[in-house]
Order: structure tokens, then sequence, then C-alpha cells
């Protein structure tokens, strides 16, 4: 079972952990400790623990606007190939509508990424633009709820 929970900055040192795995770094902008909790004290900024079986398993940021959109900034999972990144993905969807009042939600991600695409199509995500990060070639994707 997947549950979401508001994130602790006990919790942070773990976040870098996962964040720095080689299955992940890749695919972000892994943060500091430092930059985590600095993000963490934005009452705009959002960060979700993701426990299955009451351990800890990932986390989610998100980003509040001022429209009624979120942008879905990160989602790490420690182990990938189980469905755990798409349960938890679902259950912030609920998040945000039932929480948050928001009906759109937006991501960007590196091209090079076809796994998080395929995953992001999946879930029902479409692309909606293009940009770039330091010359990488992004996708911006949303979903209306």
């Amino acid at each position: 079972m997947i549950e979401l929970k508001k994130s602790k900055p006990s919790e942070i040192a773990r976040f870098v952990e996962m964040e720095s795995a080689d299955d992940t770094a890749g695919f972000i902008i892994p943060c500091s400790i430092e930059q985590h909790l600095a993000a963490m004290a934005h009452a705009q900024i959002i960060y979700l623990s993701i426990y299955e079986r009451q351990t800890l398993a990932g986390f989610i940021i998100l980003s509040l606007d001022d429209t009624a959109s979120v942008e879905f900034r990160r989602i790490v999972v420690s182990e990938k190939g189980r469905g755990i990144g798409q349960h938890a993905m679902r259950c912030m969807e609920h998040y945000c509508v039932n929480e948050l009042g928001r009906k759109r939600i937006w991501l960007d991600v590196f091209t090079e990424n076809t796994r998080g695409i395929h995953i992001y199509q999946k879930q029902g995500y479409d692309q909606f633009d293009r940009s770039e990060y330091q010359g990488k070639p992004l996708l911006l994707m949303e979903k209306l709820l």
C-alpha cells in the first residue's frame, strides 16, 4: 500500500541519497540537503514523502502557482519497476484536487528520460510545449484534473 505524507526535514538526507542513485541522477538536477531544506521552508513548495508499507520509498516535490495549477517538480523512488511511482502519482493527483483545490498539473522532463516520458503519458499527461535547461531539451507536459 502506498501512502503520501507531508515530508519532514529529518527525511532530507535520505532524499539526497535517493537522488544520487545511478538510475536517477542523470534525469534530475540533484539538490543538496541545504537546498532541499531551503525549498521546504517556502510556503508554495510542498514535499510529500512516499511510504510503502510504512517504509520511506521516495518523495514528490510540488510547487503552487497563482493559478489553478501545480508544478510537479520531482518524483524520486528508491526502487524502480515496481509501480510505486505510478501509484504515488495517482495519490498525488488526488491530493492536488482534494487538498489543494487545483485543476491542472504540469511538469518538465528531459527528452532523454524516455522511461519518465512513457510513464507520464501512461498516466494521462500530454505534451503542451518544449523548452531547454542548460542546453538540454525538455518536454513540458500537463494533465487536466
